[in-house]
């Protein structure tokens, strides 16, 4: 065998061999000698696998040979035989064969013997057969074929050909190919058009025939190509070819019964897909009645699961066609106004100021520019392509990466926040401290009274002196004095030497407490048992759902009032919760179960504190209408939101990641289209609306009712579409016209038993988390009554996909043609006349901030806590912005003592900066909580650092419902380079603390500022590294050569190994230039902090560890907050490794982390300027809704779209994926 084989190589080089001399013109009798030789290497080549694999093996001259003898002879024959050679070469091997031919000159070679060959007359037909069939396999591995032909004058030839030989199948068919192949270059496809290459195409196609099937085929490929160019386009649609292709389409579908000519209609539509990306081709295809007829075909396609790429073409179509409707608003910018101190000189809010009054910043202008849409987006797939693993962001200058410690202000001005840390200096001799063990602290008899609340923008009196170690000092808030009589037990460690002692005073503080097993206090119980939701016929005025807070009366706290009023309740409700302090259910602290637990035998309140505790000491509702009163809204809200005022427990149960059904988009979309077709249908109806104060709440029994006037909440208008179908509005930011996405309204009038589809209609980002398994959050009144107040996961058909409102110039940063998103989501109602909220993320407001951090004060131990709250600064509506600072007393007033207190070094936390991410305060809530815990290693972490933490950066924006700006219409988180103290007060103040503790050299360990992401899944980190940064730019390779200090990388690497919900593979560490004036960079490269963050929470759940397939909750968000304080913890013990024995495998974890890289998948700029990059998750289906990226039918069944995300996404962040 091996013999045979060897002397069949040795036969194929021997007659090669042969061939390059008759080349070589060194052997007589050319002409017959070259056919012989050729005739034999094609028997071997047809026959033998072996020969075809040796032509093009690596080093073989075989097909330069046999291009050299194609290339000089004049014999037909060896022509022929020569291109029969290349054809069974090329059809084993695929595309890399077919590179080869390309790489050796073949093209150019086809195309002189195409031109030569065609002077003959008549042209000799096997010839042009051959020569066609082969250019049409090796046309599309060349990219400048097009190009190559039309300097070689080869365009024409083939389209003569087609034109005198249009019954001679056989013949057109390979020309018909070479043709499409030309037509993907726009000049070529524009230059045979004037030929009457579209009038020739339909001459070929037409209605239902069995004959032919593979011309007509290819001849459509061919016709899609063509109409790719808008002149192409606009010659079809004057020659009224737009119907033409509709009724050819109609006809196959109805013939083609057995679905066998699949191919064929998926050409049809693909040529009318290609017409409609112009205007005029839309107007033709809507006159022709073609939304009808491709909606009718579309659905009776439904049923057969292979005809899916017939209902997704038509799908693309319908929506490319559907008539782009105005957004109905009477504006973009906010419902609600401020006036802004300074007007900035340029940007956006300056934009926004100076338009003229009159100006509608709704109208879409793009179709004042025709195809203005298509044009750019074809330009910008062109663009990917180019620069496929380019990322433009990457910082690429050293010099600019380099942290350059600056002050940025005079010293003598820093001076001023030397009052935000008295730490520094306080000497606590009038302190009785207790070394080593802590005695358990009794209030004294005096501190008893009234809970004291202070207005919004008070100054704080001097008197409210207290003997509690410096806590309340002249800028802290008094100390909720009453909550020390019924402070939990578990917040606070007993002396272990007296248990006399600590188990009376735990018994003390249990007969305050309501039973823990109980998740409603009984009181609250027992006063909204009184409250029915059933209509009451004895009252027609409608009250609005929530608590109405009568600021004038200083005696009632709050008015109940039910969308239906019930005859129990007084009104003004101030005998339901007198003198009642609400606990709602557990305390969402979850414990840390890492090895640095204490799990020794300790107090029954320290165990309970491990796992969670039995009752939530930190929600208080009539503390929460007490901070409420204090909250300055810009509509001046006087309603408080149910889930905001009952408070929130985790669910018991687990939430997985939904899994989504099969074709739920396509649904959808087909739903919007019957809108058009079935205009009758449609009710039509504004059922809310807060541009129209005057707008009525429905009466009907059967309609729903909304409303968004309390904290956060954002809802501006409701549509009501279909009975039980509604489109809702949301209100951009306030001083801004865009970034919606935040949600937060109430619900009711609800029926059981009945899907009620809410279409989110004008968000802006090109895709969200969901698509990916995440569901909105609905928080249900008489569930909270039924004991069970918590925010679950609801929803079923949820999608997001751009819809047909479009966006004007004005809204989407000057881009034409720009369509909004629609969020989807359906749901049925458990309860009757229930009250439900809904929102995009766990609420978190402002005042549930201001009641957290009072009762945080007012429970701890003030022996063995240093908490102190200070005002860091009132924001623009005048809302004060709270500054805590936490660490743990002295041991002692011995100088020893005092020095170790104010030698701790700083860790700086912030969180909140954009209002929509809800999630940061979650996981911020359970950083304080576990601060203030009594669990051993939070003492030990308070005796390791100080922490200055801000809570809530952007209070304006939580207040006022926005999703990502504060009320000067900017991210405040872009402004860090430059804040202006009058514009963003927030951010000029904390910088000016990190510039103060720079100045006296006290830099913070760590800074960290808590985000949401709402595209990625997981909770992960960015961070700053000039290394990191440089490998990723292919610029100065000598950045090898930097030496930089890998600590940045250990503090996630440690949250990895300790977070379920970390994910170090998600972290990185590269510095972008659009994020140069961010929080991470500027306080790395400025302030001069190496370990300066953003940690990330996702919006929607996890995909890797303990919590893979899971949403996330505020359980694992609370956790997250806690394990990031153990990751510090772990971060001090491995930077003093004598002090502690910790595994070696820890302490050797620098090493590792200086070997390993971060990786960066993609580039980060996109919509919303987020600080998040890109991602790529498989998906099976587009969010995307004009994709005019198609697919080489040829190659493809039909089963896939392509798609390219908006707004500059690079094509290795495309995929093919099902649009369902």
């Amino acid at each position: 065998m091996g013999e045979a084989s060897n002397s069949q190589s040795s036969r194929t080089m021997s007659l090669l061999s042969q061939l390059e001399k008759i080349n070589l013109g060194s052997v007589l009798g050319e002409a017959d000698n070259a056919r012989y030789v050729t005739s034999k290497i094609l028997h071997l080549v047809q026959s033998q696998e072996k020969t075809r694999k040796e032509m093009t093996s690596k080093g073989s001259t075989g097909i330069e040979v046999i291009l050299s003898t194609l290339e000089n002879t004049k014999d037909p024959q060896t022509m022929l035989n020569i291109l029969n050679i290349l054809i069974e070469v090329i059809s084993v091997g695929g595309g890399r064969k077919a590179n080869i031919l390309v790489a050796k000159g073949g093209t150019q070679i086809l195309l002189q013997l195409l031109l030569t060959a065609s002077k003959d007359s008549p042209p000799n037909e096997e010839l042009m057969v051959l020569l066609h069939t082969l250019l049409a396999k090796i046309g599309p591995k060349d990219k400048k074929i097009g190009m190559k032909a039309r300097i070689n004058g080869a365009l024409n030839i083939s389209l003569n050909l087609v034109k005198q030989n249009l019954q001679n199948h056989r013949l057109i068919l390979p020309c018909l190919q070479v043709l499409r192949v030309y037509s993907t270059s726009s000049v070529n496809a524009v230059s045979l058009g004037k030929n009457g290459v579209v009038e020739l195409m339909f001459k070929i196609i037409g209605p239902f025939s069995k004959k032919n099937t593979s011309l007509m085929k290819v001849a459509l490929d061919t016709l899609a190509a063509l109409l790719k160019s808008k002149t192409n386009a606009r010659r079809a649609v004057d020659r009224g070819y737009v119907q033409v292709l509709l009724t050819i389409y109609v006809d196959w579908h109805r013939h083609d019964s057995r679905h066998r000519y699949m191919l064929i209609r998926k050409g049809v539509l693909q040529c009318i897909k290609s017409v409609t990306n112009i205007k005029l081709g839309r107007k033709a295809f809507i006159d022709a009645n073609g939304m009808k007829i491709l909606y009718n075909t579309s659905q009776e396609c439904l049923a057969v699961r292979t005809l899916d790429p017939l209902v997704n073409t038509s799908s693309l179509i319908m929506r490319k066609c559907f008539p782009k409707n105005r957004l109905p608003l009477p504006t973009i910018k906010s419902a609600f106004h401020f006036q802004l101190p300074v007007i900035p000189a340029s940007g956006p809010v300056a934009q926004l100021y100076n338009l003229p009054p009159d100006v509608d910043d709704v109208v879409d202008e793009s179709d004042d520019n025709d195809d203005a849409e298509t044009e750019s987006e074809i330009e910008t797939e062109n663009d990917d392509k180019d620069q496929h693993f380019k990322n433009d962001d990457i910082e690429t200058d050293i010099n600019k990466l380099k942290p350059r410690q600056e002050l940025g202000r005079p010293l003598e001005e820093l001076k001023m926040y030397e009052r935000f840390f008295p730490e520094l200096s306080e000497n606590f001799q009038e302190c009785d401290l207790v070394s080593k063990e802590p005695k358990p602290f009794i209030p004294d008899a005096n501190l008893s009274g009234p809970i004291v609340v202070p207005t919004a923008g008070e100054e704080y009196s001097a008197e409210t002196k207290q003997s509690t170690k410096g806590v309340a000092l002249k800028e802290s808030n008094p100390v909720l004095t009453e909550e020390y009589n019924r402070r939990p037990a578990f917040l606070e460690l007993p002396k272990k030497d007296s248990v006399k002692d600590s188990s009376l005073h735990q018994q003390n503080d249990q007969r305050n407490l309501s039973p823990s097993c109980q998740c409603l206090n009984q009181e609250i119980v027992k006063g909204l048992d009184r409250m029915s939701l059933q209509s009451s016929a004895k009252n027609d005025q409608y009250y609005s759902t929530a608590c109405v807070i009568t600021k004038e009366s200083k005696t009632s706290l709050t008015t109940l009032a039910c969308s239906n009023p019930c005859e129990h309740v007084s009104p003004c409700g101030s005998s339901l919760f007198e003198g009642s302090s609400v606990h709602l259910g557990k305390f969402c602290c979850t414990g840390v179960d890492s090895e640095e637990e204490d799990s020794r035998s300790s107090s029954s309140g320290e165990q309970v504190m491990l796992e969670v505790s039995d009752v939530s000491p930190v929600h208080d509702c009539d503390l929460y209408i007490e901070m409420v009163k204090t909250t300055k809204s810009i509509p001046e809200y006087s309603e408080v939101a149910y889930p905001d005022y009952f408070g929130h427990i985790p669910p018991p149960f687990k939430e997985p990641i939904l899994e989504r059904l099969y074709g739920v988009q396509r649904t959808k979309i087909s739903q919007d289209i019957e809108r058009l077709i079935h205009q009758n249908d449609i009710i039509d109806r504004v059922v809310y609306d807060l541009d129209n104060l005057s707008c009525l709440v429905p009466e009907e029994a059967d309609v729903l009712k909304f409303n968004s006037k309390f904290e956060s909440g954002n809802l501006r208008k409701v549509i009501q579409i279909r009975k039980n179908e509604y489109d809702l509005i949301l209100n951009s930011d306030i001083n801004s016209n865009h970034y919606h996405q935040w949600f937060y309204f109430e619900v009711s009038g609800m029926k059981t038993g009945i899907g009620y589809r809410f279409n989110i209609i004008n968000c802006e980002k090109s895709n969200s988390q969901f698509n990916y398994g995440m569901q909105p959050l609905m928080y249900s009144v008489q569930e909270a009554l039924n004991s069970r107040p918590c925010w679950t996961r609801v929803g079923t058909d949820i999608c997001y996909y751009k819809n047909h409102f479009s966006r004007s110039s004005i809204a989407a940063g000057g881009q034409k043609g720009k369509s909004y998103y629609t969020i989807t989501f359906t749901v049925t109602f458990q309860h009757k006349d229930d009250v439900c909220y809904f929102a995009y993320h766990y609420p978190y407001t402002y005042s549930t901030l201001k009641m957290h951090l009072q009762k945080l004060e007012s429970m701890h131990n003030p022996q063995q806590i240093y908490f102190r709250q200070d005002v860091l600064c009132e924001t623009l509506a005048g809302n004060s912005c709270p500054l805590v600072t936490i660490t743990a007393m002295p041991e002692s007033n011995y100088y020893e003592h005092i020095c170790q207190f104010r030698n701790r070094p700083y860790v700086f936390l912030s969180a909140r900066v954009h209002p929509g991410e809800t999630n940061a305060s979650w996981v911020m809530k359970g950083t304080l909580e576990y601060l203030m815990s009594n669990n051993p290693s939070a003492q030990c972490l308070r005796e390791s650092y100080i922490f200055k933490i801000i809570p809530m950066l952007n209070p304006d924006g939580v207040i006022n419902g926005n999703h990502r700006c504060s009320l000067s219409g900017e991210d405040l988180n872009r402004q860090w380079q430059n804040p202006n103290p009058d514009l963003h007060p927030t951010i000029y103040h904390a910088k000016g603390l990190l510039q103060y503790l720079a100045a006296i050299k006290r830099l913070p360990l760590v800074y960290c500022d808590y985000h949401g992401h709402s595209r990625k899944k997981n909770v992960f980190m960015y961070g700053c590294s000039i290394k990191e940064t440089m490998w990723h730019t292919n610029v100065n390779a000598a950045a090898c050569d930097l030496m930089e200090d890998p600590c940045y990388r250990v503090l996630p690497k440690i949250l990895s190994q300790t977070a379920p919900a970390f994910c170090m593979g998600s972290c990185s560490f590269v510095v972008e230039k659009s994020k140069e004036s961010t929080a991470r960079v500027v306080v790395w490269r400025e302030i001069g902090v190496q370990r300066s963050y953003t940690m990330e929470s996702t919006l929607c759940g996890c995909d890797q560890g303990k919590y893979k397939g899971l949403q996330i909750g505020t359980r694992e968000l609370e956790e997250m907050g806690a394990k990031f304080c153990v990751g510090l913890l772990r971060l001090k013990r491995m930077s003093s490794p004598l002090e502690y024995s910790l595994p070696s495998s820890l302490l050797d974890i620098e090493n590792e982390l200086m070997e390993s890289s971060c990786k960066v998948t993609s580039p980060t700029t996109y919509v919303l300027d987020e600080d998040e990059p890109r991602f790529l998750e498989e998906v099976d289906y587009s969010a995307e809704s004009n994709d005019d990226q198609d697919i080489d039918l040829a190659d493809n069944v039909g089963d896939y779209e392509a798609t390219n995300q908006e707004d500059g996404l690079s094509d290795s962040d495309s995929t093919r994926i099902l649009l369902s």
